[in-house]
C-alpha cells in the first residue's frame, strides 16, 4: 500500500480483499487494494486509456463544468495551486486533483480548497470497485476516476486536473480539457515518454483538444508540441508570442500581458521564485481564455496570488536555522533551486538532505547545487526504486565534493543530524524527491 508519504510497499492481503471492502471500510484499507490490482510496470504504471475510459463509460460520469488540465515537467503542481486561488477568490466552487502526495492521500483530492475526507473517497472508491468489473485498474488510474466522482457529487463550478505523467496516455486525459496548459518541459520520465524534449513535447501535447485553447507557458517550447497543436487545430497560445510578463510600475509589482490587453499591478506569487511568473502567466492566460464561463475580476487574480500556498516549492520555513523544502527532482528544477538558494541572501553553512529515485538524472541534477552547498546528507528511500545513499555519495564524489559524506538511511536520520549540528544562522535544505521532503515534514512534525 501507500503509505503517507506516498511509498509504495507491499499489500497486506487481507487487508486488498475485495470481499472485505464497503464504502464503510478504512482508507486505508481501500489503499492497500488499490496497490494490489495492476502489479504490472515499474511501481505500477501503465500508460494508456482503454481500461480507464470502459469504466468511465461504466460509471456514467459527465463533464458539467469546465476543466483546466495541466501538463508539464516542472510547475504543473503551481499552476494547479494558482489557478485554485484565484477561483476560490473570485467565489466560485473548485475541485482539484494533484499528485503525489506528500503526507496524506486526501491532498489529492480537493474541494473549496480542502482535502477531501476519508468517507467522501471510500465511497467513490467503492463506486469504482462496483463498476470496473475485471478491469486491472493501476493505482492512479483508480484515484483518478474516485476523484471525479466526488467532483460530480460536489456540484462545481471549475475542475483542475493535474497530469500525472506524460499527457497524451495519463488517466486525466480520459475527461477533455476545456482548456489545457503545458508548463516547462524537461528530460524526466524518459523511460515512458521518450528521451528527448522532442518526443516528450509530443507526449505532453496530447491533451490539447481541437478548437480549444492550449497554453503553452515554456518560453522555448519543443517543436513537436507546436506542430502537434497546430496540427488538430487547438487554440494555440505561446508564452512571448500570446501572452507574457513584464515589469510593473515599480519592482514590487509586475505586469501580465495577453490577448485581451494588460493587466499590471499584480503582486508576486506568493509562492517563491523567480519561475513563479512564468507559472502565474500562464495560469493568468488560462483564465483569460476562459473569461466567458469563469469571469473573474483584477482583486480575485490579486488576492489568488498572494494567498497561493503548495508545500514543498521552494517552501519556506520560519524560524532558525532556515529551512527550505523542494521537490526539485530532474536538471531543469535543479537549476531553478541553485538559482533561488543563491536568492535568499548570505547562509554561513548550507546542510544539504538530498534523497533521490534511481531512474532520475541524478548527475544532471545535483551538479547545478554543488557550488551552492557545504554539507551534503545523501539519504536512502524506501522502495525498490530509490537510490542509495552509497550511490549518492558516489556520485557527489564525481561531482568533485571532497571527502568522505556521511550517509543515511532515511530524510528522517538526515534531518536529526542537519538539526543538531547546523548553526541558527545556517540553511538547511532538502530536496530531491517528494519522499525525501515528506520524510523532513514527518521528523519536523515530531519536533
Amino acid at each position: 500500500m501507500s503509505d503517507s508519504s506516498g511509498k509504495r510497499r507491499s499489500p497486506d492481503p487481507a487487508q486488498s480483499d475485495a470481499s472485505r471492502l464497503t464504502p464503510h471500510a478504512s482508507l486505508s484499507s481501500w489503499l492497500a487494494h488499490l496497490e494490489s490490482l495492476h502489479p504490472r510496470g515499474q511501481a505500477g504504471i501503465e500508460l494508456g486509456l482503454d481500461r480507464v475510459r470502459q469504466v468511465k463509460d461504466a460509471l456514467g460520469l459527465t463533464q458539467d463544468c469546465p476543466v483546466f488540465t495541466v501538463g508539464g515537467t516542472n510547475g504543473k503542481g503551481s499552476v494547479c495551486a494558482m489557478l485554485e486561488r484565484i477561483l476560490l477568490s473570485a467565489g466560485y466552487r473548485v475541485g482539484v486533483y494533484t499528485s503525489p502526495h506528500l503526507l496524506r492521500y486526501n491532498e489529492r483530492v480537493r474541494v473549496d480548497g480542502l482535502e477531501c475526507s476519508d468517507p467522501a473517497l471510500c465511497r467513490a472508491f467503492a463506486r469504482v470497485e462496483a463498476a470496473r468489473g475485471e478491469v486491472p485498474l493501476t493505482y492512479f488510474e483508480f484515484g483518478t476516476l474516485a476523484a471525479w466522482l466526488v467532483f460530480q457529487e460536489a456540484g462545481l463550478d471549475a475542475v483542475v486536473l493535474e497530469v500525472g505523467l506524460g499527457g497524451r496516455l495519463d488517466a486525466v486525459n480520459v475527461f477533455d480539457a476545456d482548456c489545457a496548459i503545458v508548463t516547462g518541459i524537461a528530460l524526466d520520465h524518459m523511460d515512458y515518454l521518450g528521451e528527448t524534449r522532442e518526443a516528450i513535447g509530443f507526449e505532453k501535447a496530447g491533451i490539447f483538444r481541437s478548437g480549444r485553447p492550449a497554453i503553452v507557458g515554456d518560453p522555448l517550447p519543443p517543436q513537436s508540441l507546436v506542430d502537434q497543436a497546430l496540427a488538430i487545430g487547438a487554440d494555440l497560445r505561446l508564452h512571448g508570442r500570446d501572452f507574457g510578463i513584464g515589469p510593473g510600475s515599480d519592482r514590487s509589482q509586475w505586469l501580465f500581458w495577453g490577448t485581451k490587453g494588460k493587466r499590471g499591478g499584480l503582486a508576486y506569487p506568493g509562492l517563491r521564485g523567480a519561475n513563479q511568473l512564468l507559472n502565474a502567466a500562464a495560469a493568468l492566460a488560462a483564465l483569460e481564455c476562459l473569461q466567458e464561463r469563469l469571469p473573474v475580476s483584477m482583486g480575485a487574480i490579486r488576492q489568488g496570488l498572494i494567498t497561493v500556498e503548495l508545500p514543498g516549492r521552494f517552501q519556506v520555513l520560519p524560524g532558525r536555522p532556515a529551512v527550505v523544502l523542494d521537490v526539485a527532482h530532474n536538471p531543469q528544477a535543479g537549476a531553478v533551486l541553485a538559482d533561488n538558494l543563491s536568492n535568499m541572501g548570505y547562509f554561513p553553512e548550507t546542510w544539504a538532505i538530498v534523497g533521490m529515485l534511481g531512474d532520475k538524472d541524478i548527475a544532471g541534477t545535483l551538479g547545478h547545487l554543488v557550488g551552492k552547498v557545504d554539507h551534503w546528507l545523501p539519504c536512502g528511500l524506501e522502495g525498490p526504486r530509490a537510490a542509495s545513499s552509497d550511490g549518492l555519495a558516489a556520485i557527489l564524489a564525481g561531482l568533485g565534493v571532497q571527502g568522505e559524506l556521511p550517509r543515511f538511511g532515511s530524510p528522517e536520520e538526515a534531518w536529526a543530524y542537519a538539526r543538531e549540528r547546523a548553526g541558527e544562522n545556517d540553511r538547511i535544505a532538502a530536496f530531491g524527491s517528494f519522499l525525501t521532503v515528506a520524510g523532513v515534514m514527518r521528523a519536523l512534525a515530531g519536533t
